[in-house]
């Protein structure tokens, strides 16, 4: 990329456009998280688990149209091996009479074909309150661990510009999850595969940041006679390359499973599409102006 190679771009003294771009984000995320929520799925709120069997060559839309015309709720769906197709209900009843519904659903749609239900698993609201729970205590201690090595192998400001970046990456992907809810021709239903996806991304944010504040540090020292906002910039603009070459590179990679993965991975490598985009644009727009805010306040107080 000989085109970030020597790089000399004015990000930090235009980062009020990072503002306002982070900004708008934030507060559509937060709105529509507030007002229309996430779509949960079956492991954080409960209901039935169904594997469907002969459905193999059945193309997993239709079945999905089927079951939600006959529980008049829309099911998850996924491909399931070479057995057939996972179904989730969260719908409560009587298991018996849910394994009947959806054979006969699917049989009455589909003749032909000996559809039979293979096998059942129901997760009970405590056990799915118990995973909600430990979803919410994993994202939470993934950033307080963050805090605390950024602020070990740096300082305490380096700690607070990398949080801010971590939760501005989580809330927007999930805002972002929030808004295509019943829009997208996919499943954006939060389930644990979900969280996983969360705190990979947490892991490649901070793993760019860590890299601009390693060179931050080193400039510190290098060009001591120049204002801290320009050896941030400066620093941004040595490792931009690298980190335009490393975001492209998982991007394809990403974008290939989102694509060619199935129907079981499309919302796992979707969100990590979604947060390889903005955990980049977060080091440089998000995590580097922060530092440069808090020491600007550091220099106000100590005058």
């Amino acid at each position: 990329m000989r085109l970030f190679e020597n790089a000399d771009y004015s990000l930090i003294p235009n980062r009020r456009i990072g503002y306002i771009i982070s900004g708008t984000l934030l507060a559509i995320s937060i709105l529509s998280l507030l007002t229309k929520g996430l779509a949960l799925g079956i492991d954080f709120r409960g209901g039935m688990e169904f594997v469907v069997g002969n459905t193999t060559d059945l193309n997993t839309v239709d079945v999905r149209s089927t079951l939600t015309e006959s529980f008049e709720e829309e099911p998850e769906v996924k491909r399931f091996g070479d057995i057939g197709h996972l179904v989730r209900i969260s719908k409560k009843g009587d298991i018996t009479t849910m394994e009947n519904q959806v054979v006969s659903a699917l049989n009455a749609q589909f003749s032909g074909r000996d559809i039979a239900i293979e096998s059942t698993n129901v997760v009970g609201p405590r056990f799915a309150e118990d995973l909600k729970r430990g979803a919410i205590y994993a994202v939470l201690g993934a950033l307080l661990v963050v805090f605390l090595y950024i602020m070990v192998r740096f300082e305490w400001r380096y700690s607070l510009g990398a949080v801010a970046a971590l939760v501005h990456d989580v809330t927007i992907t999930l805002g972002i999850f929030s808004v295509l809810a019943g829009i997208a021709p996919f499943s954006v239903q939060i389930d644990q595969s979900l969280i996983a996806a969360f705190l990979t991304i947490v892991g490649y944010s901070l793993n760019d940041t860590v890299v601009v504040f390693d060179r931050v540090r080193e400039y510190v020292n290098l060009f001591k006679t120049e204002a801290f906002d320009e050896i941030v910039n400066r620093s941004i603009n040595a490792t931009l390359s690298r980190t335009v070459v490393t975001s492209l590179t998982t991007l394809i990679v990403v974008t290939i499973l989102f694509v060619f993965g199935g129907e079981v991975l499309r919302g796992f490598s979707f969100a990590l599409i979604v947060g390889v985009v903005i955990g980049t644009y977060s080091s440089i727009f998000v995590a580097s102006p922060t530092i440069v805010e808090l020491n600007r306040r550091l220099e106000k107080s100590a005058a």
